[in-house]
């Protein structure tokens, strides 16, 4: 394949993620622009794999048929409760391969000037199309490339680490709460100082060992940043994730050489800085706060909550819905976990047909996952058009009959605005309890991922709905007339 045809189906590449990135703005056009997403990656590694200056065709067509049937199988036996985790491991494999691109372009840069040194042609080096980029590069071609493989190298390592441990406790391996060693945030600060220490070192000819230092310490780095993030805000810390795998890309772009990688990881890292930095907004959380690892914190106890949780059964959650007029459903990580959005669909189908206005309310941050919810709905056929945002729907709870939550816990919690030491003080919630009556859905009284204590529950209108979602709401369905 010639330069020009690779270079035209970069573009055509680059043209549909665009596409593709566009079109996730509405759930109508979203399985659209999922497909430009799959057709433009498939044209970028065909344009790369049979690109100039590629050898040894032969091991990287067996790594993609491994790698492909390794995603494939990995993809289909993933729950969409597993997905959170399943796109932090993805974030992770992409840091490591930057780190590994990296090192080996140090690698193949000494290899090269050794052979330039020995007095061997370029005709007769033998080399590949980097080796033959690195060969023609002058000086200050040669200081920008180092510069590039420490960033890409740095963050790389930063991500691995940190989608591993992001992984692990969206998983539930690790514990959800805030961890850090002593010195915390100082600590940090001084292992960045050394690696820029060991950056400016490599920069003036030090050898690879310094990289290999980078990857230690950067790799401890994002280790010691993903757990001094609590749980409530592991949406963002997914987000933010999947931005730094993306400037990982676009460094290792650079490197590389290839323009391609360079608008995809640019893309990336913006559409993921951006969708952080909204999620924030929306948490009223500061994003240099969150990207530090929690940095800040409460500024003293809780307040207490008084009173007593109030169980419901079945026949008492029919009756209130059958005589409601107006119903709201506010979906979390719970309804997930029970995979309840079918039954869910169920419900809203039986109280549609009754003339009742029944209507979800989506919080920025519900699930672990940015657009978590939205994706369960629209997989149990709920229609686009009752699906609110917190924004759209948050002044019509003092009007509401009935609220119902399912599994969500900090999204509708009042502390947040009652209580300035709770951990989300100022943090928009979906104001339920400003409703007639609210219904929860939750297995049990404790206090959720995040540890955090919800007054909702003992309000004088609210009622717990005990058990697992999805037969709590299998029990309810024959009981709605």
């Amino acid at each position: 394949m010639s330069i020009g045809i690779t270079s035209a189906a970069y573009i055509a590449a680059s043209v549909l993620f665009i596409l593709s990135l566009g079109g996730l703005s509405d759930q109508e056009s979203a399985k659209r622009a999922v497909w430009y997403g799959i057709v433009g990656m498939a044209i970028a590694v065909v344009a790369t794999v049979f690109g100039p200056g590629v050898q040894n065709l032969f091991l990287i067509l067996v790594a993609i048929a491994a790698g492909s049937f390794a995603g494939y199988y990995v993809a289909g036996r993933v729950q969409m409760t597993e997905m959170p985790q399943l796109v932090a491991a993805l974030h992770s494999f992409v840091g490591l391969a930057a780190v590994f691109i990296g090192l080996n372009a140090d690698i193949m840069l000494s290899f090269v000037n050794d052979l330039k040194a020995s007095g061997v042609a370029i005709t007769d080096a033998d080399l590949t199309g980097f080796g033959e980029r690195l060969w023609i590069k002058d000086s200050v071609e040669i200081a920008i490339l180092k510069v590039e493989v420490f960033l890409g190298i740095f963050i790389g390592a930063v991500t691995f680490t940190g989608s591993v441990v992001a992984f692990g406790k969206l998983a539930g391996r690790i514990d959800g709460k805030p961890t850090q060693l002593p010195g915390g945030h100082m600590l940090n600060l001084g292992l960045l100082i050394a690696s820029l220490v060991l950056g400016l070192l490599y920069f003036n000819g030090a050898g690879i060992w310094t990289m290999v230092l980078v990857t230690l310490i950067a790799g401890f780095i994002g280790w010691h940043l993903i757990m001094g993030i609590g749980g409530a805000d592991m949406p963002v810390v997914v987000s933010m994730l999947n931005s730094y795998s993306g400037w990982a890309a676009a460094a290792i772009g650079f490197t590389l050489g290839n323009d391609l990688l360079i608008v995809t990881g640019a893309l990336v890292g913006s559409s993921g800085a951006i969708l952080s930095y909204i999620m924030c907004k929306a948490m009223n959380r500061k994003f240099v706060n969150v990207i530090l690892g929690g940095f800040g914190g409460t500024s003293g106890p809780a307040a207490e909550i008084e009173g007593d949780m109030v169980p419901i059964d079945a026949d008492g959650v029919a009756q209130a819905l059958n005589e409601a007029d107006s119903v709201v459903i506010v979906p979390g990580y719970g309804m997930a976990v029970a995979q309840a959005q079918n039954a869910v669909s169920e419900l809203t189908k039986k109280l549609r047909a009754q003339g009742k206005e029944v209507r979800f309310a989506i919080h920025p941050v519900a699930g672990r996952l940015p657009g978590h919810m939205n994706v369960l709905l629209a997989e149990a056929k709920v229609p686009y058009d009752i699906v609110l945002e917190m924004d759209e729907i948050n002044d019509d709870f003092p009007e509401t009959d009935v609220v119902i939550v399912i599994g969500s816990n900090d999204i509708v919690n009042p502390a947040a605005q009652d209580d300035p030491n709770s951990p989300i003080a100022g943090m928009p919630v979906l104001e339920v309890w400003k409703a007639k009556q609210v219904f929860v859905s939750k297995r049990g009284q404790g206090t959720g991922y995040s540890g955090i204590e919800n007054p909702l529950f003992f309000k004088e209108n609210t009622r717990m709905f005990y058990g697992d979602a999805k037969e709590s709401l299998n029990t309810l369905l024959p009981m709605v007339d």
